[in-house]
């Protein structure tokens, strides 16, 4: 039996941070059964908790799942990065770790642990959740940042975890060499048992076909697409629950709802504390039309309820499934909406996809995905 390990967790947000999508779900289920597994783990993290709200200027120390979480002082934030002027500090004061995990990038935490862990000797696991690729907005900022400052985040990692096949092209393309990479998929969530409540009782009428995208209002999302199935088929409802992330991709959303050709039927759901089981429960189909995902939770957590998902090929979780588990579909309007429409319009389709979803969602559980993990810290201490 091994030695338990004593594990550094560094992310920009942690739970309850809902709104900063997959990341942080994927963080929590990694530190909970860790945890579990015996391991000592410590989470240093902002007190972000969307990207609007005004982050907690005051630090505090709190037990979530068996793991001491810091949510360090942020006086200061620009979007999703959170200044946290007492991270060295801490660092300074805490116990050296047997490994760290770098679980984010270009933030403020991410950075400075990864430069202590340099500074200190500690072995560490970079991941970049997708973020590795200067991508969207201010893509030479990205560059030269990426270039100085966080330069040595990647180069000093014992290993590079990714979590898919299409991240890890990304992160091979972005000069990471092979031999370090290492893929670490994500699981499919076990939900917990329906509620019965309707979430979308006095919103969208009884019988009405409803097209469900969860997660961040943002540019290369595919929301567009999603916009544009409303347009064309007039009796469906899309229903968009997350937060604005001020790419400006809600301007078109709002340009939908009160178009005269979708009004009624562009429906905005604010962000939830949780994966929004009893929401994809009353979708006919979930759709991820992003083109760009390193993985694609949301995607997962709706297939888990055996809600049919339509998802782009530029999804990382589009290889979880098999033939038959979901449609695939290239990045591109025209293709999202047939997709749409053949599922709503075909219900031997819709229960085919059905089973298939939880088909997928059964071949993982995140308790394989952690000890798979776990190997990955061991490794990394022991490449040295």
């Amino acid at each position: 039996m091994p030695e338990p390990l004593r594990i550094l967790f560094a992310s920009p947000a942690y739970w309850p941070a809902h709104a900063f999508g997959g990341p942080v779900v994927v963080a929590r289920e990694l530190v909970a059964r860790l945890v579990r597994a015996g391991n000592e783990v410590d989470v240093v993290t902002t007190t972000l908790v969307d990207v609007a709200a005004r982050p907690a200027r005051r630090t505090r120390v709190v037990r979530v799942d068996g793991a001491t979480v810091t949510y360090l002082a942020t006086p200061v934030r620009y979007r999703w990065m959170g200044i946290t002027p007492t991270l060295p500090g801490h660092l300074v004061r805490r116990g050296k770790p047997d490994v760290a995990h770098v679980m984010g990038f270009r933030d403020p935490v991410t950075t400075g642990v990864a430069a202590w862990c340099r500074a200190r000797g500690v072995p560490y696991v970079f991941e970049p959740v997708g973020m590795f690729r200067p991508r969207l907005r201010k893509v030479a900022l990205k560059r030269a940042f990426d270039a100085t400052v966080a330069r040595g985040v990647a180069g000093g990692a014992r290993l590079v975890v990714v979590s898919s096949e299409r991240e890890r092209e990304d992160v091979v393309a972005c000069g990471v060499p092979p031999e370090r990479i290492r893929i670490r998929g994500n699981a499919f969530p076990e939900p917990p048992a329906p509620t019965g409540a309707d979430p979308l009782a006095g919103i969208v009428p009884a019988g009405a076909p409803v097209v469900l995208y969860v997660g961040r209002i943002a540019a290369e999302k595919g929301v567009e697409f999603l916009l544009e199935a409303a347009r064309r088929l007039p009796e469906t409802h899309v229903v968009l629950a997350g937060p604005d992330d001020r790419h400006g991709t809600m301007n078109a959303v709002r340009a939908a709802v009160v178009d005269p050709t979708t009004h009624g039927r562009v429906h905005v759901m604010p962000p939830t504390p949780g994966p929004p089981y009893d929401l994809y429960r009353r979708a006919d189909v979930f759709v991820l039309a992003s083109g760009g995902e390193n993985f694609g939770l949301v995607a997962a957590e709706a297939a888990a309820v055996g809600t049919p998902v339509v998802v782009s090929d530029r999804t990382g979780v589009a290889s979880a499934f098999a033939d038959g588990e979901a449609l695939v579909v290239p990045y591109d309007p025209d293709a999202t909406v047939a997709a749409v429409e053949h599922v709503l319009t075909d219900a031997t389709l819709r229960a085919r996809l059905s089973e298939g979803a939880l088909r997928a969602a059964a071949r993982s559980t995140w308790d394989d995905v952690a000890a798979q993990q776990e190997e990955i810290y061991r490794e990394a201490i022991g490449s040295g």
